[in-house]
């Protein structure tokens, strides 16, 4: 499952919907709104999407990684909007037959959706100034 949303993302629920018998290894990665950028204070994010190619390029990361690992089930969420410092702002969760595998597999969708997935990040910052980040390679 993929998904772009306004609402808070219930990781927890993430978590158990990919759970399977045959899958040893259950990996999930949050990423969550800092209160510290390159010594700068954030005071909040907000993010911004061209929804219907964000779905697509998440759908193909997702293609990718069921192609390359033996995913039992995979869901990548990214919020929208406006996150205070502490929230969660993307969850992708996988299970595997085993840890590695559920590791790899996890590290490489959140890599390739903050690589390739068209979400523009604007850091609002504590001193009251603002600006987009563009993306950058992990």
């Amino acid at each position: 499952m993929i998904q772009l949303t306004h609402d808070p993302i219930d990781y927890y629920r993430l978590t158990e919907e990919v759970r399977r018998p045959g899958c040893g290894g259950v990996v999930t990665f949050l990423g969550t709104v800092r209160d510290l950028t390159d010594g700068r204070r954030t005071a909040a994010l907000d993010y911004e999407a061209y929804p219907a190619m964000a779905q697509k390029k998440m759908a193909e990361i997702e293609r990718d990684v069921r192609e390359r690992w033996p995913v039992g089930e995979l869901m990548m969420v990214h919020r929208l909007g406006h996150l205070e410092v502490g929230e969660v702002s993307v969850a992708v969760a996988v299970s595997c037959p085993h840890r590695d595998q559920a590791f790899e597999a996890c590290r490489h969708a959140i890599d390739q959706l903050k690589l390739i997935v068209p979400i523009w990040k604007k850091e609002n910052w504590a001193d009251g100034t603002s600006e987009w980040v563009h993306p950058v390679s992990p």
